[in-house]
């Protein structure tokens, strides 16, 4: 009690809670309380009475804080230096640094950080007020539906997503729901939503999804393939909204939390494509007759009169989808898509490449140079042209086979027919043994293994240790064979030289 008394005759003199503390050792949140408990029982005094304990006026029913003002705080007489630096953006802990290491301030960051606060909470930056000419720009996004469907796959009640595409200049817009997030879904309800509208906007805003921007950045984001090559079919412009400035995609958000309240709170759905129904009727009956809150125009009359007109025209053709992917080539000279094989150049083994594939083709590109293209394979299949393998190494066995029975015709006509004979003979087994015959060249001179051919050609052996011994032997015997010359006609005798000397 008398720690009660004690707080409530410092709060008749207007000391901060903080204040109360540091004096009494008594935590803020317990000031506070006790402040609480005296002015509710300060309001249940009668009117006009003209004391007011625990230092609490009265006005108009209500108790307010005794205006009695408290300590002034130790960066007063700094305002002007605190107040141009949060002007250029610095942070309450930088200010902080420069006043004490450039003007000798020794209180806590914390006093600064509150000053700070207050500054900016008088100072509310002014927003930004953005103007959308008829057909300039749709804004899309995903949200999460506030009503469950029944998923046929799970046999449960789960939540779908809505993608959600809105005319910013009419607010005009067209939802569909899905399950998941992925690119051709969403490329295919943008399809939708243009032949919705009738149209096509120059640019369509999005907030970095990752259908659409392979990596978020403030000054460059990288814009996914399949969407660039999607947004020049249809003639539209993907304009990225920067990260963490949902403000930049203001209509589409507002949208969806409209469709959100309106349409789908609260409601339970058997089906998605019951849900897409609804969504649609819901969007004719309600969405398009509604007097928009900014425009102060129904929807669909501003569409219809000033939008729509505007829009571009549909192409002639719908977007023929594909996949995207990176891979690295084979040794092989080969790369795999969805279990198939398909060849490049050999000069890229090792390195990386973009592929994209559909139904019916596969497309390999360096950069953007178009390497090679395939027609689709089933899995486990190999697709290689002949102009992406090296030409000592073909892909297929019987180009092989053809280019050993080349290398044996540079050798001899007897190693040629020696080589076919042992191709009937031994089938795939003779690839290696004609490798060994070609190899036997490097150390013998051709005409020496095309005659040991013809000899192992009438023996009938087809064997390579068999060539090998003959081309040894003959070699043998051709270093036997070459004598030295001691007396010729030609050849003066020893003497003679002994006899110039």
């Amino acid at each position: 009690m008398a720690d009660r008394q004690r707080i409530l005759a410092l709060l008749e003199l207007g000391w901060s809670l903080r204040r109360i503390e540091r004096e009494t050792g008594v935590r803020r949140e317990t000031v506070a309380r006790h402040a609480r408990l005296a002015r509710s029982k300060a309001a249940n005094l009668i009117a006009g009475s003209g004391d007011d304990p625990a230092g609490y006026v009265g006005v108009a029913g209500q108790m307010r804080p005794n205006p009695i003002a408290g300590p002034m705080s130790a960066c007063e007489p700094f305002r002007g230096l605190i107040e141009a630096g949060v002007g250029h953006g610095l942070t309450a802990q930088r200010i902080w640094q420069d006043l004490c290491a450039e003007h000798g301030f020794s209180h806590g960051y914390l006093s600064v950080q509150r000053f700070v606060r207050g500054i900016r909470r008088r100072r509310p930056e002014v927003a930004d007020v953005m103007e959308h000419p008829p057909g300039a720009e749709a804004q899309v996004d995903y949200f999460q539906s506030p009503a469950l469907v029944l998923n046929p796959a799970t046999g449960k009640w789960a939540r779908p997503w809505i993608f959600r595409m809105t005319l910013s200049c009419s607010r005009h817009g067209y939802e569909e729901p899905m399950w998941r997030q992925e690119a051709h879904g969403f490329l295919r309800a943008h399809e939708h939503a243009f032949l919705a509208f009738g149209g096509v906007p120059k640019v369509v805003r999005h907030d970095n999804l990752k259908a659409a921007v392979v990596r978020a950045c403030l000054y460059d984001p990288d814009v996914n393939v399949l969407y660039e090559s999607f947004s020049k079919h249809w003639g539209f412009v993907p304009l990225p909204s920067r990260p963490r400035h949902p403000e930049e995609n203001g209509v589409q958000e507002r949208s969806g939390g409209y469709v959100k309240s309106n349409a789908l709170q609260g409601r339970r759905f058997d089906s998605l494509d019951e849900l897409t129904a609804y969504l649609q009727h819901w969007n004719r009956s309600v969405a398009q007759l509604r007097i928009h809150g900014t425009t102060r125009r129904q929807v669909i009359t501003d569409f219809l009169e000033r939008e729509r007109p505007a829009l571009q025209a549909l192409p002639g053709e719908r977007f023929a989808l594909f996949e995207v992917g990176t891979r690295t080539v084979h040794a092989d000279g080969h790369v795999e898509v969805v279990g198939a094989f398909y060849s490049v150049t050999h000069t890229l083994v090792g390195k990386r490449v973009r592929v994209h594939w559909d139904e019916h083709l596969v497309r390999v590109f360096d950069g953007t140079t178009l390497l090679a293209v395939h027609s689709r394979k089933e899995a486990a299949t190999w697709s290689t042209r002949a102009e992406d393998r090296p030409a000592h190494k073909p892909a297929r066995t019987e180009a092989y086979e053809q280019h050993l029975l080349t290398r044996c015709e540079c050798i001899g006509p007897r190693a040629l027919a020696w080589a076919s004979e042992a191709v009937r003979v031994r089938e795939v087994r003779s690839y290696r043994l004609l490798q060994g015959i070609v190899s036997l060249t490097r150390k013998h001179p051709r005409e020496r293994v095309d005659w040991a051919c013809g000899v192992a050609l009438g023996a009938r052996s087809f064997r390579y240790r068999t060539v090998q011994r003959l081309v040894e032997q003959a070699a043998a015997n051709a270093g036997a064979l070459v004598q030295l010359t001691q007396q010729h006609e030609l050849i003066r005798p020893l003497d003679s030289y002994g006899s110039l000397a």
